[in-house]
């Protein structure tokens, strides 16, 4: 690290909504990192951490997940340790896809959604999901790791159309829309 500049080093992602109205099928969002190498960044991703895992050494942990956007508070939570990930990975993406089982559903579809990216206190990006409201899924976050060590984040909400296995293989590369 150089100077007072430490660069990030502990973030949340958080996701809200509201559950689907009666007699809808339920609306499941649920977010998803993935790392890549420092030898192939926009690659395949080395690991993705998702819902039902986390990240072999720790790092990448999904702390709440829900199926229904039931509940108060944040409905999905993600916790990314880049201070503690090993120096061989140079960037960590996090997205945000829409279950697709009981058919095709879209941001448009998806009631309340809210979006937040802090480290600490300080919130470093929100958004609704209204610019890619025709997207089923979309990049949220990314973070990148620099010649002397330090993360940093690049806001950004991009969409894609994709189901949620097939994002987890390309939210890395650049975005459909």
């Amino acid at each position: 690290m150089n100077g007072l500049n430490k660069g990030i080093g502990k973030v949340e992602v958080a996701v809200k909504w509201d559950p689907s109205p009666s007699g809808q099928a339920p609306t499941d969002l649920d977010l998803v990192a993935a790392t890549y190498l420092a030898a192939e960044p926009s690659g395949n991703p080395d690991y993705v951490v998702h819902f039902d895992s986390r990240s072999p050494d720790g790092t990448i942990t999904l702390n709440r997940d829900s199926k229904t956007g039931q509940g108060f508070g944040w409905d999905e939570v993600m916790t990314v340790e880049l201070s503690r990930l090993d120096s061989r990975y140079a960037r960590v993406v996090v997205g945000v896809a829409i279950q697709q089982r009981a058919g095709r559903k879209t941001f448009v579809n998806v009631h309340n959604s809210a979006l937040r990216v802090r480290e600490g206190y300080t919130v470093l990006a929100e958004d609704d999901f209204g610019g890619v409201l025709n997207s089923t899924a979309a990049t949220v976050a990314e973070f990148v790791r620099d010649d002397s060590g330090e993360w940093s984040f690049r806001p950004g909400v991009h969409g894609y159309e994709e189901d949620p296995a097939s994002f987890a293989r390309v939210m890395g590369s650049l975005s459909e829309s």
